[in-house]
């Protein structure tokens, strides 16, 4: 958890406003502080107060870029006395920034994979090229731009459950103060390891690029829009080659206590032709809900329901996992459960009902 900074205000609307002591979280980058940095507003008075808190106040980043912060605009409420509410703020100005790395040092926040690797950046600019050096040689790229899509795992299951395998990134073309910045690609892959037969075979893989526009309707809301492919990768005769055009939202509600519940409802057309799946719609359906259960570094439960209504099929998968980070050396991993039961878990065996059970570790949840 970030430490908590405390800096005096800056401006007072109204003299009730002299009460109310804004307490920022430190952000770690000016990157960061652009999503949002949450404020603490607490009345030290012994009246209530409107939640208002000063118009502006400044912070310094992890990285030492200072910056001024303004409230968002939020729904009226009442601080009691003794009490808090949380506000958000975002940058409107910059006081400071860092000075540019010395060459062969790190730049603030950047970690080792381990004692080989070098790395250097545009401190000042963290949309700008990161070269990574290291035994192989150096290679470079926009890693800022790259994020976690859908969860990264390897789980392992009884019978012909078999192993599953799933690697999943997106990717933001355009930079965050652009008017595209809402664009990215994502790609993910899921692959079906067969242990239980002979020479262990992968029997099904789906291969699903996409591409979608997405957008922040507040700091607790997100709606995208776009286009996705899902193919088992075969030719004439066996491809099966699924186009959707989807709409999703996702709506995060704060429970207390550092847990949050997600609600992600999602709906889609199929276009163009199938290949040898015409009925995929009465097995995928054509929209689906999702229920998530969170703690940050603790426990995560994720629940994705999908079916045809019509068709009366479809299929539930849920998702658990735990950081194991508290076992040492920064162990950078989750332990990872998943469950499936439904039709459709492999697009190439769709009309297939299955029940299954894994379990192992994934990179990202």
């Amino acid at each position: 958890m970030r430490s908590l900074l405390f800096f005096p205000l800056v401006a007072f609307a109204v003299p009730a406003i002299a009460q109310v002591r804004a307490v920022p979280t430190q952000p770690a980058s000016e990157r960061e502080a652009l999503r949002g940095v949450e404020v603490i507003l607490l009345n030290e008075g012994a009246v209530p107060v409107p939640a208002e808190g000063p118009r502006q106040i400044e912070v310094t980043a992890a990285d030492g870029t200072r910056m001024t912060l303004e409230r968002l605009p939020a729904p009226a409420a009442t601080i009691q006395p003794g009490g808090f509410v949380k506000a958000r703020y975002v940058p409107v100005a910059y006081a400071a920034r860092p000075a540019p790395p010395i060459a062969g040092e790190l730049p603030p926040g950047v970690g080792r994979a381990y004692p080989a690797d070098v790395r250097t950046a545009a401190a000042a600019d963290p949309d700008g090229e990161t070269e990574v050096r290291r035994s192989a040689g150096t290679s470079s790229g926009f890693l800022t731009r790259f994020a976690s899509h859908e969860p990264v795992y390897g789980v392992f299951g009884p019978g012909d459950s078999g192993a599953k395998i799933q690697f999943s990134f997106a990717f933001q073309p355009f930079r965050d103060d652009s008017a595209l910045s809402g664009f990215k690609f994502a790609y993910t892959q899921t692959m079906f390891w067969r242990l239980d037969l002979p020479s262990g075979p992968f029997e099904h893989t789906t291969y699903s690029p996409e591409v979608f526009y997405e957008k922040a309707v507040d700091e607790s809301a997100a709606f995208g829009l776009g286009w996705r492919h899902d193919s088992n990768g075969e030719g004439t005769g066996t491809t099966i080659d699924s186009n959707r055009i989807f709409a999703r939202f996702t709506k995060a509600f704060d429970l207390g206590d550092g847990w949050r519940a997600e609600v992600t409802p999602q709906a889609w057309v199929y276009v163009g032709k199938q290949g040898v799946a015409p009925d995929l719609d009465r097995y995928w359906g054509n929209a689906s809900l999702g229920f998530t259960l969170v703690k940050p570094d603790s426990v995560k439960l994720s629940l994705n329901v999908r079916g045809n209504p019509d068709s009366g099929r479809g299929a539930a998968e849920l998702f658990a996992s735990y950081p194991l980070a508290d076992l040492g050396g920064g162990f950078g991993i989750y332990l990872f459960g998943q469950g499936f039961t439904g039709h459709g878990e492999a697009l190439d065996d769709y009309r297939r009902r299955d029940t299954h059970a894994r379990l192992g570790i994934s990179l990202t949840r």
